[in-house]
């Protein structure tokens, strides 16, 4: 700007004392023009620069913001699943917990329900079993008394589906029987069931115990 003003200086003739008054005075107001115009356009550039740093900074601070903001928001988003998860955790123990105490109940009401079964049909035996201790009776009688009872309950059992395993006249079978001893004899078949000691029981196929029996021991038939 210093070397345009020089020159609109020497053309307007600025310091040039040859010249009269009144080329002076022009020459004065186009200088004064030309300062003005450049002080214009200097102001003019200073408020565009200072206008795009603004700018600048404007964009440069909503670009740093940008970040942070995010990261709240999936922090936020976080915490939400994570309670829906806490929420779902508790649901499902409580859940098990009382599908436990179902499961529980359940189960005794179930051997209640069992024990109520197999219970029942004897309680009228221990009933005729109370009477024949309160009776006056004979012997005779009291054995009549008990051998009803012990028929009782034999029904009782069979209800249960529970059988008694045949002894005498059988022949001796491991799986069922057990041999407490043997008889030595020549009129029966060897391994034949003598006695029934105990008797023994099974439910359907099931052995609950075996019986227990003394068998024939027949030297002759073994030897022949």
């Amino acid at each position: 700007m210093a070397g345009e003003w020089e020159k609109v200086a020497r053309w307007a003739g600025i310091g040039n004392n040859s010249r009269d008054g009144s080329s002076t005075g022009i020459g004065d107001e186009m200088a004064e023009e030309a300062m003005v115009q450049g002080t214009e356009e200097n102001e003019s550039e200073l408020d565009a620069s200072q206008v795009g740093g603004s700018d600048t900074t404007n964009a440069g601070g909503e670009g740093s913001a940008d970040p942070v903001v995010s990261l709240r928001a999936e922090l936020e988003q976080v915490r939400g699943e994570r309670d829906q998860l806490l929420d779902r955790l508790a649901r499902l123990q409580a859940e098990f917990e009382n599908a436990r105490r179902r499961d529980v109940k359940e189960r005794a009401d179930l051997r209640d329900y069992a024990v109520q079964n197999a219970v029942e049909p004897f309680l009228g035996v221990m009933d005729n079993f109370q009477l024949a201790l309160k009776s006056d009776g004979t012997l005779e009688q009291l054995r009549a008394g008990v051998e009803l009872i012990l028929k009782q309950m034999e029904e009782a059992l069979r209800g249960l589906n529970v059988q008694v395993i045949e002894t005498a006249g059988a022949q001796f079978d491991p799986r069922i029987h057990e041999a407490l001893g043997s008889i030595e004899t020549t009129e029966f078949p060897d391994h034949q069931v003598l006695e029934e000691i105990r008797r023994g029981y099974k439910i359907r196929d099931k052995l609950l115990r075996p019986a227990l029996v003394r068998i024939a021991s027949n030297g002759a038939q073994v030897a022949e």
